[in-house]
């Protein structure tokens, strides 16, 4: 168990850093668009570059923001059944849904990111407009990084989830236990009551 929740809280920290960044690019996008638009309706300019810098950046908070946005919870869940669950049933939902829709959905992508951005790399994709930034293939390259961040995170929900369950059912074979010897010693005492009455009928009987 302990290695399950080092494992789970580094792929956390990994999580945390990437929402941290994610502050940061959010941050640089909103600056450099009211740049945009300064510059647009004050002084009746504009850079493509500029505003190529915004998608880029969009675009790589909104890739890096899914496993942060998964540590956080922030993903859109119906929880109608889920909340009214144990610790125990929501622990088994989490690692069944991990298991059978998270990852096989991050290998879905990362597959076909892969090939998207390998061919954005085989000609160097670069901007539509003549002024525009280059290194589109860059920012595609996010699209299986994504995908394996979020795998991660999956794996670190997964770590927890199975620890919930262990930890479940070695409180369980703890309460067993500790029930157990009481039940042997009460059948003994069972016996004798048990064995006291049927004499006392019998003598009741041989009296009659």
């Amino acid at each position: 168990m302990t290695f399950l929740l080092r494992a789970a809280n580094g792929l956390d920290r990994f999580a945390g850093a990437c929402g941290r960044l994610l502050g940061w690019l959010t941050l640089a996008m909103v600056l450099i668009q009211s740049l945009v638009v300064a510059l647009r309706y004050g002084f009746d300019g504009g850079s493509l570059a500029l505003q190529d810098a915004v998608t880029y950046l969009h675009g790589a908070a909104f890739m890096l923001g899914l496993a942060y946005a998964l540590q956080a919870g922030a993903h859109v869940r119906v929880d109608v059944i889920y909340r009214t669950l144990s610790a125990r049933g929501k622990a088994w939902v989490d690692a069944v849904g991990c298991l059978i829709f998270l990852l096989p959905l991050c290998a879905f992508i990362a597959v076909g990111g892969w090939y998207f951005a390998a061919n954005s790399w085989a000609v160097h994709e670069t901007s539509n407009s003549a002024d525009g930034l280059g290194g589109v293939y860059l920012l595609k390259s996010l699209i299986p990084l994504a995908a394996a961040a979020l795998a991660l995170q999956g794996l670190s929900q997964f770590a927890r989830a199975l620890n919930t369950l262990m930890q479940v059912e070695a409180e369980a074979a703890r309460q067993h236990a500790a029930v157990a010897p009481t039940q042997v010693k009460e059948q003994p005492r069972a016996l004798v009551r048990e064995a006291a009455g049927t004499m006392r009928e019998a003598a009741g009987e041989a009296g009659a």
